[in-house]
Formats: structure tokens, sequence, C-alpha cells
């Protein structure tokens, strides 16, 4: 790189930094503020009679615990909105400085002086790409995603209860409590039904454990063991009268697609973002159908968003990259609905199902809309 190549690509990537540094700490003030009982009420659980000082340390440390995989997780969301906002502070920097001047008498044009922007904005969508594939789908990392104010310290998945799901057996399945991290579900109801809906006979039992298969078969493809389990016939004789279970003996397993990832990530629908590539591919094969397509517009879409916060970089670049020096106030209130709009859409619709497309091409939609704006964008800048 040339000395003009990394003086940008030294004071854009100081930017980047800055203005996530700034937006973390005032996430984490807000919420602080918002939440400070709560705070101090799991410290106090944590050092029962303290007070004062130490008190203090705890909360703070406590908010550290709770916010650190959070704001990793921010990060991913709001890295492309940071690297437009850091490409508008570079450029205008540069423009108050008179140095894109001096840039364009030496001869040198301003897609030139676009590139070390556009490649410090690629290393950072690949620690994005990072952050997603080895942090956040870490399996130590992703249940503290999930906790609140009042988890501090806590590092397994709290207990939740299932309500109502359908698995890929037309089956309806009800828990009282289930467990995330030892895979059991405690007072179970399952009702089989039809093909119309109509329930035919229920199926309870006190526990349920779910044991994997002996490798190399996938996780996924267990089952559940049953305790205490009993058969509660709901299907009526001719005379009106409920059908006894004649010779039916309650099943020791329950064989179903709804395994505690798959029941993890239903209760936590945001927790499908931090799965990796691999992850989402072992869970695909024994997914139902339309949690199969949301799966792989998990996938794909955020490959889509990537390249989709790249092109917005592009799109919104003309409004600061000027031969001559302009009002960058009015530059970029222009700027701003051009580049929220370009964001927001690309993060939007890469997650929306398209009618007749298969989901890993609807994915890239977005993508396909914003090259040509993208192309005659970089063509209409003037250098």
């Amino acid at each position: 790189m040339t000395t003009l190549d990394r003086y940008i690509a030294r004071q854009y990537l100081f930017n980047v930094v800055a203005l996530l540094v700034v937006l973390f700490s005032f996430v984490v003030a807000v919420d602080v503020a918002l939440n400070i009982d709560r705070f101090f009420a799991a410290a106090d659980k944590l050092n029962p009679g303290g007070g004062g000082f130490r008190r203090i340390v705890l909360m703070a440390i406590g908010v550290l615990d709770i916010w650190w995989p959070r704001l990793l997780q921010l990060f991913n969301f709001m890295v492309g909105l940071v690297l437009v906002a850091a490409m508008g502070f570079t450029f205008t920097q540069l423009s108050r400085n008179r140095e894109l001047v001096g840039v364009l008498a030496g001869g040198i044009s301003l897609h030139r002086v676009a590139r070390p922007v556009l490649i410090v904005a690629a290393c950072v969508m690949g620690l994005r790409l990072l952050n997603s594939e080895l942090i956040l789908s870490d399996p130590r990392v992703a249940p503290l995603l999930m906790r609140d104010q009042g988890d501090i310290g806590k590092r397994s998945w709290a207990e939740i209860p299932v309500q109502l799901q359908r698995d890929g057996q037309n089956r309806i399945v009800l828990a009282e409590r289930f467990d995330p991290t030892a895979g059991v579900l405690e007072n179970v109801t399952v009702w089989e039904r039809d093909a119309s809906g109509i329930a035919l006979r229920a199926l309870r039992a006190e526990r349920a454990v779910w044991t994997p298969p002996p490798p190399p078969a996938p996780a996924t493809d267990g089952w559940y063991e049953l305790t205490d389990a009993e058969v509660m016939p709901l299907s009526l004789g001719a005379g009106g009268s409920s059908q006894e279970s004649q010779g039916q003996r309650a099943p020791t397993r329950l064989v179903t697609d709804l395994n505690p990832e798959a029941l993890k990530l239903r209760r936590f629908e945001r927790l499908g973002e931090a799965l990796s590539w691999s992850q989402i591919g072992e869970m695909i094969g024994t997914a139902q159908p339309e949690l199969r397509e949301k799966l792989q517009r998990i996938r794909w879409g955020r490959i889509s968003q990537i390249i989709s916060a790249m092109l917005a970089l592009v799109i919104t670049m003309p409004f600061f990259l000027t031969r001559e020096p302009k009002n960058m106030v009015v530059q970029s209130l222009k700027c701003a609905p051009v580049g929220i709009f370009t964001l927001v859409g690309g993060l939007l619709l890469s997650g929306v199902p398209w009618p007749l497309l298969p989901p890993g091409f609807a994915a890239f939609v977005p993508v396909l809309i914003l090259i040509p704006v993208a192309v005659a964008s970089a063509s209409w800048m003037k250098t």
C-alpha cells in the first residue's frame, strides 16, 4: 500500500473503532440506567449483606458479564451502519482539510481514494463473519446471549416452558418445564392427530430425557426416553363414548424432530443468527419444512447481508467524495435516507420468504437489487 492508502485506511479504521466504542457505551449506559435496581439486586445475591464500594464493584462486574456477549451480537447487527458513518466522517475530514483537492491536483482519481476504505471495510466484514462462525456459535457463549439483568454469573440455559409446538409428524407437544442444558422435559403431553388436525390420543409422561444416538449418527437423530408414560385415547366410539385403549401400551420412547436444539431455536428465535454454518446444516437435515426454509434464509442471508453492506458503502460514497469542497452537513442529510434504506432493506429483505423462489436464492434478492444501483452510483461520481 502507498502512503496515501495507509493514511486513509488508518483514519477510517480509527473512525470505525471510535464509533463502535461510542455506540456500545451509549447502549450499555442506557440499559444500566433503566435496570440499575436489577443489577444491584443480582449483585446482592452474589454477596449477601455486602455494601458500599464492594457492592458497586460487583454491580460493575455484573454489567460486564451480561453485556460482553451482547456487544458481540450487537456488532454483527450494527457494523454495516458504522462502516457507512465512519466513511462519511473520514471523507468529511479529508474534504475539510482540502486533502481531496490535493489528491486530485496530484492526478489521483477519487475512485483510487475509495480503495483503502473498501479494503478496510472488507476486513471488518470478515471479522463479522468470524464472529458468527467461531464466537457466537460457541456452546459456551450462545447460552449467555439469552440471559437478562438478573442472571449475573449464570453460565447455563435457564429452564423454560414448551408451549404447544408442532413436530414433523403433525403432533402437538406441551411441557411444563424444559432444561436446555440437560435436554430434559418435565410433565410432557403429546397429542397425536390425524391429517385433518383432530386429536386421536394423548401421551403423557412425567419426564422425557433426550438420548442422542451412538456415533457416527448425528446427535439430532436421537429420541426422548419417557418415564411414567400413559396413553389416553381421545376419539369417540359409535355411541359417543370415549374408546378404551385395548391392548395399547405406553411407549418408552418418543421419536420426534423437536430435539433440544430445535426447541431452543424456536424459543429464542434470534438464536438462529448465532448458529454457525455447520450447525445450521445439521439442523436442516431433520427440521420441518417451514423451519428448514427459515434456516436456509438465515444461512444464506448472512452472506447476503455482508455483500449488501459493502454495496451500501459504495452507493453512499459519492455524497462525500466530491471534486470541490461542499457543505458536508447538507451532504450527510442527503446520504442518511439513502444509507438507512439500503442497509435496512438489505437486512430485512434477506430474511423475507419470496414466493416461487428457493430460500437460498431469495436471500440474495437485495443484492440483485443493489448491484445496479451501486454501479450507477460509482459511475455518477465525478473525478
